[in-house]
C-alpha cells in the first residue's frame, strides 16, 4: 500500500518539474519573440518612420531619423534643449513637443527590439548622447578601411550626419553595408 501512495507523488514532482522547464523555455521563447515580434527586419534595418508631426517638423531640416537609433533619454534630452536646437531656433508649441515625445519614446532603442537599436544601448553603456552621429557604434561601423578618407568632408556627403548620402535606403529604415554608395 505504501508503495501505491509513493507511486502519484513521483509522478506530481516529475509533472511539476517539467512544468517549470517548459516554463523557463517559454520565457525566453517570449523574450526572443519580443527581440523580433512585428519587426520583420532585417539585421541592418530599423523600423521607418511613421509619424506626419515627426516627419513635417524635423524633416524640414534634416532626415527625419528613425526613433530607434537613440536611446528614449536622449530624445527627451534633445526635445528639452529645442529652442536652441543645434545652433538653430526651432520654436514647438508645448502640444506638438509633448506628442513628438510620446513617438519618439514609444519608438526608441529600448522599445524596438531589433539588431542595430540593441547593439546601440551596449555600446553606449548608460549615456545619453544628442546626436546619432556621435555613438559609439556608429562611429565604430564608420572605422572601415572601405570608407576613403575624406569622405564625410565631401560636398555630396556633407558630414556624418546625412545618413541617406551614402545610406540610398536610409530613409526606409534600410542600413545594410552591401547598400552603402559613398558620392565622390
Amino acid at each position: 500500500m505504501r508503495r501505491a501512495a509513493i507511486f502519484p507523488l513521483i509522478l506530481l514532482v516529475l509533472c511539476l518539474g517539467a512544468g517549470a522547464a517548459f516554463s523557463d523555455h517559454g520565457d525566453k521563447d517570449r523574450k526572443r519573440e519580443r527581440h523580433q515580434e512585428g519587426r520583420g527586419l532585417g539585421e541592418y534595418q530599423v523600423p521607418t518612420v511613421n509619424n506626419p508631426l515627426y516627419k513635417e517638423q524635423c524633416g524640414a531640416c534634416h532626415m527625419a531619423y528613425q526613433p530607434a537609433l537613440l536611446p528614449a533619454a536622449s530624445w527627451g534630452k534633445i526635445l528639452a534643449l529645442l529652442p536652441e536646437h543645434f545652433g538653430d531656433q526651432v520654436d514647438l508649441s508645448p502640444q506638438d513637443r509633448a506628442a513628438l515625445n510620446a513617438y519618439l519614446t514609444a519608438n526608441a532603442a529600448e522599445s524596438c527590439g531589433c539588431k542595430i537599436s540593441r547593439k546601440i544601448l551596449k555600446s553606449l553603456g548608460g549615456g545619453v548622447p544628442l546626436r546619432i552621429s556621435q555613438l559609439p557604434y556608429i562611429l565604430h561601423k564608420h572605422e572601415d578601411d572601405d570608407i576613403p578618407a575624406g569622405a564625410f568632408e565631401r560636398k555630396a556627403v556633407g558630414s556624418r550626419g546625412n545618413c541617406k548620402a551614402c545610406h540610398p535606403t536610409a530613409e526606409q529604415g534600410q542600413y545594410d553595408d552591401d547598400l552603402v554608395r559613398i558620392p565622390r
